[in-house]
């Protein structure tokens, strides 16, 4: 649930963008803690591993039509904390997770509460280091109700909180988010307020929370003006993701943007907050990421259930620079 409003664009009619040269990030290590997988390739995982990324955050999401009941949810959640996990291991990429009922979802009330009662069996499990993404996206008075007790459940869980902010009047609907979160007891400190723009930025950072932008093409933000914010903020509690989704969106965003901000002067040290440590911090706070395990062996011929990401004759791929052997 990434994408349907437009902001303006920083690329002109008739320019041409600058190619990305993958060797600008050489050396570099990324963690996207905002992308949707399920609606990716493999291939896009393997482009990732390339450029970098060692470790991502997929939050549950809303898939683009109307469930048709609770257990498409149940189904959905399994495959957060199961396939997915397995298939981002095959690339030697670490996934985790958060879980939620994202606002949009939240309007068909009859499922919404059955969902409340599903989420409490896997918010505790391996790889969910939060709560998400929840939120707004109307505004409706279903969509406060469930962001409310989803909010209770993140403080009982003691677990980070990824809030969505809305396209549509987003300044009210970013304030709202966080007032409500402070109003539930949550501490700033433990909500990534996130799809921030140039109008949000400053009210989240003088409230103390974490902000979170996403570098989507022709609608959220664009990586020059993302160079831009750091310039003017610098780099404290501020983070980048691609949301990679099903729409027209780019899961190299978090790379691209790092070689961006090398080209025009951010720090190192600033580029390596932004697109690494500041998310690790965030979400840490669940207990669930060590980063020892971001450098995991590839062997692409381990299974799943019984199943395996190679198809037809495909040859596995094993990192042979492992000491151990199996």
């Amino acid at each position: 649930m990434c994408c349907s409003h437009s902001f303006e664009n920083e690329h002109q009619p008739g320019t041409v963008p600058e190619v990305f040269d993958i060797s600008a990030v050489k050396g570099m290590k990324f963690f996207d803690p905002h992308v949707h997988m399920t609606s990716r390739t493999t291939d896009d995982y393997q482009a990732m591993a390339d450029a970098g990324v060692v470790a991502l955050i997929e939050p549950a999401f809303w898939l683009g039509q109307p469930r048709t009941g609770l257990d498409s949810f149940r189904d959905y959640y399994s495959s957060l904390v199961g396939w997915e996990r397995f298939r981002s291991s095959q690339f030697g990429i670490k996934h985790y997770c958060t879980i939620g009922l994202n606002s949009r979802e939240a309007n068909n009330e009859a499922l919404a509460e059955q969902v409340m009662e599903l989420l409490p069996l896997f918010i505790y499990k391996e790889g969910v280091v939060g709560i998400g993404e929840i939120g707004f996206d109307d505004q409706t008075a279903a969509e406060d109700k469930y962001y409310r007790l989803q909010l209770d459940l993140a403080r009982e869980a003691a677990l980070p909180v990824q809030v969505h902010t809305p396209h549509r009047d987003k300044k009210r609907g970013t304030q709202r988010s966080m007032d409500i979160a402070i109003e539930h007891g949550l501490a700033p400190y433990s909500v990534i307020i996130d799809h921030n723009n140039e109008e949000t930025v400053k009210e989240v950072l003088d409230r103390g929370f974490w902000a979170a932008f996403t570098i989507y093409p022709f609608t959220k933000m664009g990586n020059q003006r993302m160079v831009e914010i750091v310039k003017q903020y610098g780099s404290e509690r501020i983070m980048i993701n691609s949301a990679a989704d099903w729409g027209i969106s780019d899961p190299l965003a978090v790379p691209k943007t790092a070689a961006l901000m090398q080209q025009q002067g951010i720090s190192a040290q600033d580029i390596e907050l932004v697109t690494y440590r500041n998310a690790i911090t965030a979400f840490a706070q669940s207990g669930q990421i060590d980063e020892t395990e971001f450098t995991s062996t590839i062997d692409q011929s381990s299974k799943f259930a019984g199943n395996s990401i190679l198809r037809g004759g495909q040859q596995p791929r094993i990192d042979k620079s492992s000491i151990i052997i199996s």
